[in-house]
């Protein structure tokens, strides 16, 4: 006897509310987590933010579009993170969706929904889509740059290419990996026939003008400031290491997609000894041309990016997790050919909801139980909010000013900047990276100087006092953590530097 449970027949009947349902879940999950749980923002939502009230046209973190529209929504929610966390996982359903359009045009509605739930339990889609950056604004414009590609190279929808060339100025105008991206998408059309006759026509070249006229202020940007520079080539003692590296990064991809790979194996034959008839999901016939689009846009990212990250001894891969791993799940489902069975159906239902919730349970098991075991410290705990307020109004009832700029501990003045008045961040370690003030600036404007207390008279670090000489430290301020556990406090010595007339 076949027992088909309620979720198949949603998904056969109503795919597309599946899709919603599920992804619209996911989103709530992630944005509770950080609403109860982090007392800071996450990665380094805080230095975004404070590099994107100054609109500058491009910084070292990248291209601008993304520092923008944090900025937008920190100060459409009242300066409250949580303009910043909805921004995220806005960003994270548009993915999910155009992932799904996309699929829905190669393998049709029902597969496509199982490719978009297989590609959500992928970990780069977890907690680091809270950290809203270029990484993460990168994520739907690529879905659906890769939706719109499908349409011109396979559907032959000449009516696309204004949405593409809009799409890929964006793209450059959000993350530097934007070029390797478009150069693969490139690549793939003049290897096959169809896209080589897509290519061969006026549109292609109109929508490189739509695209130089939207790259064209950071292209500017990047031409000054001298930034173009390729890195240079490891020298052949250290292929050897950069090798490794470039296998650690790879290895850190295939982990991420452990979820997958234990749903497809739960769902084998093999591990099937019920007398039941498994239900199937039926699609056309894939075609073959969709086939290696698939393929190659699941295995060329990934190897390319941590290859690339490898050979120059880069932290993460190029484009980020959520880029390269994001036509996994399509490619899984792709491989597993036109009768899709789906065995072990309540099983494969617990493994999913475990490997989508697991995540966030590490999160805040973590925020709540690590400070108990004296190790490192979280840093989503500390109280960014109390940390902002107090230097803030100390500055304003010294000087009857508001505070317009903090130098220092890099970590604790980001968090300064995040105060109702918005003060300037300058990084007084790296003033290239902050050049909207200078040290003589910050001198007659006046601010905060802030650091890590070592002792009970906050006396500053060496490399602070010869960059600020006649500091007059003031007595350091402790901070409760979110959960103090056996940390001790927070403390933070620091000094006003007043405004020049004061």
């Amino acid at each position: 006897m076949r027992f088909t449970s309620l979720v198949i027949e949603l998904i056969r009947a109503r795919p597309r509310l599946v899709v919603w349902i599920v992804v619209l879940l996911q989103a709530a999950l992630w944005l509770i987590v950080p609403l109860l749980f982090y007392a800071s923002p996450p990665g380094n939502v805080a230095t975004v933010l404070a590099f994107g009230r100054e609109y500058q046209v491009g910084t070292d973190l990248g291209p601008p579009l993304a520092l923008w529209l944090a900025d937008i929504a920190f100060r459409v929610a009242g300066n409250h993170l949580f303009g910043v966390y909805v921004l995220a996982q806005l960003c994270s359903v548009a993915t999910f969706w155009f992932l799904f359009l996309l699929a829905r045009a190669i393998v049709g509605s029902q597969h496509a929904v199982l490719a978009v739930l297989l590609t959500m339990t992928v970990t780069a889609f977890a907690s680091s889509s809270l950290a809203f950056g270029p990484l993460v604004l990168a994520r739907p414009l690529w879905a659906l740059l890769l939706f719109h590609s499908w349409q011109l190279i396979g559907q032959n929808r000449r009516n696309v290419w204004f949405a593409w060339s809009i799409e890929a100025g964006l793209l450059l105008l959000t993350t530097s990996a934007a070029i390797g991206l478009l150069l693969l998408l490139a690549g793939f059309a003049v290897a096959t026939e169809r896209g080589r006759r897509m290519l061969m026509s006026f549109d292609p070249l109109f929508a490189l003008l739509v695209i130089a006229v939207l790259a064209l202020p950071y292209l500017i940007w990047v031409i000054r400031a001298n930034v173009l520079v390729m890195p240079a080539l490891p020298a052949l003692a250290a292929l050897s290491a950069r090798a490794l590296s470039w296998a650690w990064l790879l290895g850190g991809l295939l982990l991420a997609m452990v979820g997958i790979a234990i749903l497809v194996a739960l769902n084998t034959p093999l591990l099937n000894r019920s007398s039941e008839e498994a239900p199937i999901i039926y699609r056309p016939p894939v075609d073959p041309l969709a086939r290696n689009f698939v393929y190659f846009l699941a295995i060329a990212p990934p190897l390319a990016g941590s290859l690339i990250s490898g050979l120059f001894n880069l932290d993460g891969v190029i484009g980020g997790a959520g880029i390269t791993l994001l036509m996994s799940g399509l490619a899984v489902i792709v491989a597993t050919g036109d009768l899709l069975h789906l065995r072990h159906q309540r099983l494969l239902r617990t493994v999913w909801a475990a490997a989508i919730v697991i995540p966030a349970l590490s999160v805040i098991g973590a925020t709540l139980f690590l400070p108990w075991t004296g190790s490192n410290e979280v840093a989503t705990s500390l109280p960014a909010r109390s940390i902002a307020q107090f230097f803030g109004d100390s500055f304003e009832r010294r000087t009857n000013q508001q505070l317009r700029a903090v130098a220092g501990d890099a970590q604790l003045a980001s968090l300064i900047a995040l105060d109702h008045a918005r003060p300037h961040l300058f990084l007084d370690a790296t003033p290239q990276r902050t050049p909207w003030l200078t040290p003589v600036k910050f001198n007659e404007t006046g601010g905060i100087v802030v650091w890590r207390a070592s002792d009970t008279a906050g006396t500053p670090p060496p490399e602070i006092a010869q960059r600020f000489p006649g500091l007059v430290p003031e007595v350091p301020r402790a901070f409760e953590w979110l959960v103090n556990g056996r940390q001790p406090l927070l403390r933070i010595g620091w000094a006003i530097v007043r405004p020049k007339g004061k």
